[in-house]
């Protein structure tokens, strides 16, 4: 198997780390590759929907929020087995939210095998923050008796950093089209991978570091961060096909499906369920799912869309 340039500027930031070595990246360039490629890819989204424009889009953003709320559930029932509600909805948000950076991994994959996408998949990509951050604060609040800040959970999940940039990029390029966005290609698009590989070398040094309270937690957390990815971007497959999406549409929903959010998901949760221990669904998302999903997600789910769609 041969690894995406990118990824192995991942694994050499985790090396770094488990090796106690000095490398650190500046918090300030970490927010702004974040910055970066958030609007790289709504841009990229954008200009793509220009192009095609069609109606049938919003019907499949219904059904991308149905299925954001399908896998929400199904997160916090297998949880609820071994995890009190607060750390089971807490973490269930988690993954049936989303991953950035690994949705950009995927794209990254398909784009060295030449192969294209629907331009919605950035839509979707936005649209299922959304329903599991709201439906995982119900499942934490049902039946608690304690009252619920909506005002404050509705600006974080509807004017968080991660939506606004998504989104606002979404939109440029959607009013601007590839005529407007072309004298911006240089930069949002030539230099997209180098970018990717520089966050990708951060990410490694933080997974690294969320490996310790991996070990605290136990066995039942890392099979849950292994399985079911594999269950949900099975979902997703299915979704896709049944949406009529292209094979590259099919992986990429079906890695939405399979990521978990370590951005979005965390920053809600810990305003709208403070109780909930935050280190439990980020060790859970970002020290198993994630490299996971890297390493070794991307090109099985690639392997189960070509023999779906063979």
């Amino acid at each position: 198997m041969t690894l995406d340039p990118v990824v192995l500027f991942f694994l050499l930031g985790l090396f770094a780390a488990l090796a106690r070595s000095e490398l650190k990246l500046p918090p300030a360039l970490y927010e702004t590759l974040s910055v970066f490629l958030l609007l790289a890819i709504g841009l990229k989204g954008g200009v793509a929907l220009a192009k095609t424009g069609s109606p049938q889009v919003l019907l499949q953003v219904l059904l991308v929020i149905l299925l954001g709320t399908l896998l929400t559930l199904l997160a916090f029932g297998i949880l609820r087995w071994r995890l009190n509600r607060a750390d089971a909805a807490a973490t269930a948000a988690h993954y049936g939210s989303v991953s950035v950076v690994t949705f950009a991994v995927a794209a990254s994959f398909l784009a060295r095998q030449g192969i294209e996408a629907e331009p919605q998949l950035t839509l979707y990509l936005a649209v299922m923050e959304m329903p599991a951050l709201v439906v995982g604060v119900l499942l934490a609040r049902l039946g608690d008796g304690q009252q619920l800040r909506w005002g404050q959970l509705a600006h974080e999940v509807f004017l968080g950093k991660s939506m606004v940039l998504l989104l606002g990029g979404l939109v440029i390029g959607w009013l601007a089209g590839p005529t407007g966005i072309g004298s911006l290609s240089p930069l949002y698009v030539d230099l997209f991978k180098p970018v990717l590989s520089l966050f990708l070398l951060e990410m490694g040094l933080l997974t690294a570091a969320k490996l310790g309270g991996l070990r605290r937690q136990g066995g039942f957390v890392v099979l849950f961060g292994l399985l079911v990815p594999l269950g949900f971007a099975c979902i997703g497959l299915g979704s896709a096909y049944a949406m009529g999406l292209s094979a590259g549409g099919a992986l990429l929903l079906a890695t939405l499906c399979a990521s978990s959010s370590y951005i979005a998901a965390p920053a809600a949760m810990r305003i709208a369920v403070p109780e909930a221990n935050p280190a439990l669904s980020l060790a859970a998302s970002l020290g198993v799912t994630f490299p996971f999903n890297l390493l070794f997600g991307i090109p099985l789910y690639w392997m189960l869309t070509q023999w779906l769609y063979a």
